[in-house]
């Protein structure tokens, strides 16, 4: 999950930290990575939950993976 600083809304107005209020309304990403079936069966649910917003389908292409092995 990213929180924006700034973002342009959907009412063409200019939404920002720098305004002296608490803004409730700043650009968020949230990502999810999995299997195509599983980002499918996820769909119907965020409908329910996003009043408003943009959802998108992207395609992937991994360049590289790595991580530590544990002890």
């Amino acid at each position: 999950m990213l929180k924006g600083c700034l973002g342009f809304g959907a009412n063409s107005r200019i939404h920002t930290t720098k305004i002296l209020r608490l803004s409730e309304d700043l650009p968020m990403v949230i990502e999810i990575v999995d299997k195509p079936e599983r980002i499918q069966e996820l769909l119907p649910e965020l409908d329910t939950m996003i009043q408003e917003g943009l959802v998108t389908l992207e395609k992937v292409r991994v360049i590289a993976y790595r991580h530590s092995e544990q002890s």
